[in-house]
């Protein structure tokens, strides 16, 4: 990068630097170990909590419930590149040292670790091991394994494990249970990051590739779940662990109830959809409001055999769409990709394919109070944005607005502003073709999972509109294997995209936005994102020691990312949809995270 997005960097970064060092030469860097660890503030739950609050503490254990995923799978390690993986396993099989509760925005308490402790600046952190953390081969936990698992991680996991690695200037045991990690840099989430990283067993690896380790390995763990059973590319039977030795820690209390659950793989999400029909199935998660309304009335649900379950939740709508990749001409071009969005008649298409129930998209964080408000940027946001104004987005700091059409078919107001937006790019229509200034026609390739049913149909009407510019939209529609690599290598103009947010966005942003990500294969940038104010938002996010700082710097890139104008978005998820057996049961009390898929199969449990 040149120097004068170090100039601007320094620049935007300056009032929080300064104020951060104010505090610690005001204050001496004391710790204290503690039952848990928050990004901002104390642990909501006492050290002497007996569960989590969403959690039934008294929850019976038994049953067996079969989820259905679509495509198929070719490894059964989901900590390495290599191969797909069935996406529940990093979530049943493998404890890490700390446990996040999905009742406050990023709080972690302790699981393999019994205490954590940080000094004020959180220059490090320091975890001690309980003496009673096994592995599912009854093997004990060690401070060995948990320092291998952060290194092979690091340097030969999944890229999702390389950004912390790379952040840590040393590990080391200060102890028979404890270890403590030294951060390269200041950042007060990566604490909380470090908690997270399943802990493997590193006696297992000796004398084979980690990396490339395929279906005859199966990692060994220290969660609640193991692999029982398996038939390639059809089914996984993960069984409770009767001996599991968290059971009574308070993190885990009233948990993963289920004795078995299994893992059937289907075709496409339509033969999955028939699967559940019949019975084959035990729970069926539903995003489309219309399809909910329709398609749910039969015989096994009028018999009550099927309960249909909404649960509201407090999160960010996140952003799911089609997303626009910046790397390849035209679409590096903001005009083109203004155009293409006001020829999408959102307005039309969700009343076409949800009956207009479900709320658009209005920016990355929508729908939570880290989203920016309509309108001009207010001034605590634009001063931080101000460093980088002549590199900012069209509309940023002005206001920026999805366009609206009147909900009609034709689109016509929004269409002839997409033929100003293309004509001042540098395309002209000739004989009803769209096209560029070399002659050629405006042609763009869609990538889209043939399982997804929902974007296909959107694509459909989206390429209707497009033709009545002179666009041509090539849309492919691919398997699961084939969509995972056209995303990692960003072989695509335009891809399907889903992208989660949570209330508490961290280090994760870099991946998902940042500049070095843009160019990182496997990466999470589909979009191509290169800017060096995304850059320093996502700084100023994590160099925050104030709720206030961090709610503004997360604003400030909600306003960028949204003008950037890089995905076209969707309509939201506001809420869980569960069609589930009649068995499944779920506590009264849920997390303000609302029942996400790593809840589920922690939470409820089964009562005939």
């Amino acid at each position: 990068m040149n120097s004068d997005f170090f100039r601007k960097l320094r620049a935007a970064r300056q009032g929080l630097a300064l104020g951060l060092l104010m505090i610690l030469s005001g204050a001496a860097a004391h710790a204290e170990p503690a039952h848990g660890i928050s990004m901002y503030g104390t642990p909501a739950l006492p050290p002497d909590f007996v569960s989590l609050p969403y959690a039934n503490a008294q929850a019976p254990k038994g049953g067996r419930i079969i989820l259905g995923n679509t495509g198929g799978f070719d490894s059964l390690n989901p900590f390495v590149r290599r191969g797909t993986v069935p996406w529940q396993l990093r979530f049943l099989t493998h404890d890490s040292l700390m446990a996040r509760s999905w009742d406050e925005p990023f709080t972690l308490y302790g699981l393999l670790a019994e205490s954590v402790e940080v000094p004020e600046d959180r220059a490090w952190v320091e975890f001690t091991l309980r003496e009673e953390a096994r592995f599912s081969d009854g093997s004990p936990v060690t401070v060995e394994d948990v320092i291998w698992s952060y290194e092979t991680l690091g340097t030969e996991g999944h890229p999702r494990y390389l950004s912390l690695w790379n952040q840590i200037d040393r590990i080391e045991a200060t102890g028979p249970r404890s270890l403590r990690i030294t951060f390269a840099e200041q950042n007060r989430e990566l604490a909380l990051i470090a908690g997270l990283r399943p802990i493997l067993k590193k006696a297992q690896w000796e004398g084979q590739s980690f990396a490339d380790a395929g279906l005859t390995t199966l990692p060994i763990g220290a969660g609640p779940y193991v692999i029982d059973s398996y038939e390639a590319n059809r089914r996984v039977t993960l069984r409770r662990d009767p001996d599991y030795w968290g059971a009574d820690v308070p993190v885990r209390r009233g948990t993963h109830n289920f004795d078995e659950i299994v893992l059937d793989f289907y075709a496409d999400g339509a033969i999955l959809f028939e699967a559940f029909k019949a019975g084959e199935l035990s729970a069926l998660r539903e995003f489309d409001a219309q399809a909910w309304a329709r398609d749910y009335d039969f015989p096994a649900a009028q018999r009550g055999e099927i309960t249909k379950t909404e649960i509201t939740n407090e999160k960010p709508s996140g952003m799911t769409g089609f997303a626009m990749n910046t790397r390849r001409p035209p679409l590096d071009d903001w005009r083109v990709r203004a155009a293409l969005i006001h020829a999408f008649n959102f307005e039309y298409i969700n009343d076409a394919l949800t009956g207009g129930v479900q709320p658009r998209i209005t920016s990355y964080f929508s729908g939570s109070d880290l989203a920016y408000a309509p309108g001009p940027a207010p001034e605590d946001e634009a001063a931080l944005l101000a460093p980088f104004a002549a590199d900012l987005p069209p509309g940023t700091l002005d206001g920026y607005a999805l366009p609206q059409s009147d909900g009609s078919a034709s689109n016509r107001r929004n269409l002839r502003k997409a033929l100003k937006y293309l004509a001042d790019a540098g395309f002209t229509v000739e004989e009803g073709v769209m096209t560029a200034p070399d002659g050629t026609q405006l042609r763009l390739e869609l990538v889209l999972n043939k399982n997804n049913r929902n974007d296909q149909a959107i694509a459909d009407i989206y390429a209707q509109g497009l033709e009545r510019l002179g666009i041509a939209l090539d849309i492919q529609r691919v398997d699961n294997a084939q969509f995972t690599a056209r995303s990692n290598g960003f072989d695509f103009d335009m891809i399907s995209f889903r992208r989660a947010l949570s209330l508490s966005p961290g280090n994760e942003q870099r991946f998902y936005w940042g500049s070095e990500a843009a160019t990182q294969d496997g990466s999470r940038n589909l979009p191509g994102i290169a800017l060096p104010v995304v850059d320093a938002m996502i700084d100023a996010m994590l160099d925050a020691t104030e709720p206030e700082d961090f709610t503004r710097a997360v604003r400030a890139l909600d306003r960028v990312l949204t003008a950037g104008r890089y995905v076209i978005p969707f309509a939201s998820f506001d809420r869980d949809r569960i069609a589930h057996i009649r068995q499944m049961k779920h506590p009264p009390t849920l997390p303000i995270y609302g029942d996400g898929p790593e809840y589920m199969p922690q939470a409820w449990w089964w009562e005939d």
